[in-house]
């Protein structure tokens, strides 16, 4: 018997939530929000999980959750590089996909970027989040789901 994925959403900077739920219900594929208690909202959508506001309690909630095939939202690269060895599928909010073959490469440029911060120097952050962002994530999930849909219940990765 194959199980259906769990969506796990990294979701104290998360600017699609309401997306996932939304793309997640027709699949009936269950969300699982990850946050800390500082972040608390009153009456959220979804399912919530709260965690304390140490800086990788969220990640290691997440890491400690997830099986195989389950679906994560997250823009911590960490994170990511530690799911994809658990062969979860891993999106950026932004809707792109995190994979064996590109993390190395994206580890490697955080690791540069944190290497001259600490050395005062000035990098720059992320892009400001856009309404094409948030449509690539939509169209991203939504293959993801409808892929899993399309093989009566089983998940490739």
């Amino acid at each position: 018997m194959n199980e259906k994925p769990t969506i796990y959403v990294d979701a104290d900077a998360c600017p699609v939530k309401s997306e996932t739920l939304h793309c997640a219900k027709p699949f009936d594929v269950s969300v699982v929000f990850v946050a800390s208690y500082k972040n608390m909202m009153n009456d959220p959508e979804g399912e919530w999980i709260y965690v304390d506001a140490d800086k990788e309690a969220a990640d290691l909630q997440i890491v400690n959750s997830v099986k195989k095939g389950d679906i994560v939202i997250t823009a911590d690269i960490g994170l990511a590089g530690t799911l994809l060895a658990k062969r979860v599928y891993v999106l950026s909010p932004r809707g792109k996909e995190y994979t064996e073959d590109k993390i190395m490469s994206l580890l490697d440029m955080r690791y540069q970027s944190a290497k001259l911060r600490r050395q005062g120097k000035h990098t720059k952050g992320p892009k400001s989040f856009t309404k094409e962002d948030r449509k690539a994530y939509v169209e991203k999930l939504m293959e993801i789901l409808s892929n899993f849909a399309g093989n009566d219940g089983s998940v490739s990765n």
